[in-house]
């Protein structure tokens, strides 16, 4: 018999769940107004303060690109020009509530309304610092996802995903968003089951639920039939999971006896210190994207060398590809990409850092002094045409020399490139002079099936697993095998042991995926035998 609280989705992070609904709360309990305007300035005072405090602390806990995302949180707090707008309309007569709630969202309407992708993007993150405060003012602490609960709503900023502990359990079922979103990466590298694109269908807040985000599926208020078959799989994969733990710092072999790289992707220098070098074959992709937020502004030539020999030094002579940045599309960065109408179709990745060299070649020479402490590799994304390796090349060249004229200890590292554009995926030829190819298998998906990876409501339409996407991929894999040209693949598709097979199929033999899907990727390597290759 289904259930009547039987409700699908898109798996976004494999896993299950067990817990009480947290449905997300719109409005929250009514705020007490105070008997003066003194008394409504010191609330909202004591609010920001309290609402700051609580930014900080989860903030002490996380690193990189993740307490970034917070640090803006604070430093909008901090700034204090929010609450003097709100200090103005409080004097006016407005409570404390109101005041702080007409001055953010003004501010948030103004960035939505924006042409600017950075702006538009930090949308999301001033909401939080209002609901923030908000909800300190009216002592609603609902906006907290309750431990162990699996949280439902529309979609979820990364700012809240990182503020809550994991730990406890729980999950998350998302109205909307995407399986490519930032929560989404941010929820598979922490191993947080989570599936989008559940609709509007009534859920009872509180309601006993089961999330299965292997199959995407949730069901609330489920019968006692349901609930020990939903145990028996969880305990089915746990037992799974344990078995390929063990088995993680062994080789990733198939049944064939073939043996296959796995490497970890990393967005920041700190990930290293949570993976054992022992469980993988290097890093086959560090994003440096993370120096390039927050208030620091744009990072200097030291802060990007201390950076990428924490990593070289890490992987002790186990080759490391740190990829140049890779800005634009759906990671903007105030300061340095352009605002554009399609941002995705735009001046990004390897287009960018061309067309503002001065940045560029801070990053090169940080690059080429790192070289020579580990096996390094330089990745260019977003590469369209050979003209763009041909320029970048120079580049490298040019600081490498400037180097030797000051007797400063460099060397040249290997130069690849992503493939994600369908104008290398099927010409790669075109493209010989790259020293490797490593596969973007999320950008790929979403140019070659013309479907937006932040549009929620073509996420159905952003799987590798299309014919035509796999063809591509099978296209580069058989033509580095040809050319001896060593290739790869390192989105999000090479954590999915889902898909293993299918790339394997395509003669792919080399993988970087999320540092918690490690052991369970090597465990998908090793019950492949061989058949179905695509052709």
């Amino acid at each position: 018999m289904a259930s009547p609280g039987r409700i699908f989705g898109q798996a976004a992070s494999a896993g299950f769940a067990h817990g009480p609904v947290h449905l997300a709360r719109r409005q929250g309990r009514a705020y007490v107004a105070k008997s003066t305007p003194e008394r409504e300035l010191q609330a909202l005072q004591l609010a920001v303060e309290a609402a700051a405090g609580e930014i900080a602390s989860a903030m002490s806990q996380l690193s990189g690109d993740a307490a970034d995302i917070l640090e803006f949180h604070l430093a909008m707090l901090e700034d204090g020009s929010f609450s003097a707008t709100a200090a103005e309309a409080i004097g006016a007569g407005a409570t404390a509530y109101d005041a702080w709630k007409a001055a953010l969202d003004a501010e948030i309407e103004s960035y939505q309304a924006s042409g600017d992708a950075y702006f538009k993007a930090r949308s999301a993150d001033l909401s939080d610092i209002r609901d923030t405060v908000l909800s300190v003012l009216t002592g609603d602490t609902a906006h907290a996802i309750r431990p162990g609960a699996i949280h439902v709503d529309e979609d979820i900023a990364p700012s809240r995903f990182l503020a809550h502990d994991w730990s406890k359990g729980g999950g998350l079922a998302l109205r909307k968003g995407s399986v490519t979103s930032h929560v989404a990466m941010l929820a598979r590298a922490r191993g947080v089951p989570m599936i989008v694109g559940i609709g509007d269908s009534a859920i009872e807040d509180a309601a006993e639920a089961l999330l299965d985000a292997q199959s995407g599926e949730l069901l609330v208020s489920p019968y006692p039939a349901q609930i020990a078959d939903f145990n028996d799989r969880r305990t089915a994969s746990q037992a799974q999971q344990r078995e390929a733990d063990a088995l993680a710092p062994h080789p990733a072999i198939t049944r064939d006896g073939e043996s296959v790289q796995v490497l970890v992707n990393i967005a920041d220098p700190g990930d290293v210190d949570r993976i054992s070098v022992d469980h993988v074959d290097g890093i086959g992709l560090m994003r440096t994207e993370f120096l390039f937020g927050g208030d620091r502004g744009l990072p200097d030539e030291e802060m990007q060398l201390a950076a990428y020999r924490k990593v070289l030094d890490w992987a002790g002579g186990k080759p490391v590809t740190i990829r140049t940045i890779d800005a634009g599309g759906d990671k903007p960065i105030e300061g340095y990409t352009i605002a554009e109408d399609n941002s995705f179709l735009g001046v990004r990745g390897i287009r960018l850092s061309l067309a503002k060299p001065e940045i560029f070649r801070v990053q090169i020479r940080a690059l080429l002094r790192a070289a020579p402490h580990g096996s390094l590799k330089v990745m260019l994304p977003m590469v369209s045409v050979p003209g763009e390796i041909d320029a970048a090349r120079a580049m490298f060249a040019k600081e490498a020399a400037d180097l030797a004229s000051a007797d400063v200890i460099h060397q040249m590292p290997e130069i690849g490139i992503m493939v994600e554009v369908p104008s290398v995926a099927i010409t790669p030829a075109r493209f010989a002079a790259a020293a490797f190819f490593s596969i973007g298998s999320n950008d790929l998906t979403q140019y070659v099936l013309a479907a937006s990876r932040d549009n929620a409501r073509l996420s159905a339409l952003g799987s590798a697993d299309d014919p035509a996407v796999l063809s591509l991929i099978a296209n580069v894999a058989s033509f580095g095998k040809a050319r001896a040209i060593e290739t790869s693949l390192c989105g999000d598709a090479a954590s999915d042991p889902e898909m293993i097979g299918l790339l394997l199929g395509t003669g792919l033999r080399r993988f970087s995926v999320a540092p918690a899907r490690v052991a369970v990727i090597k465990a998908a390597v090793r019950l492949w035998s061989g058949e179905g290759s695509v052709k």
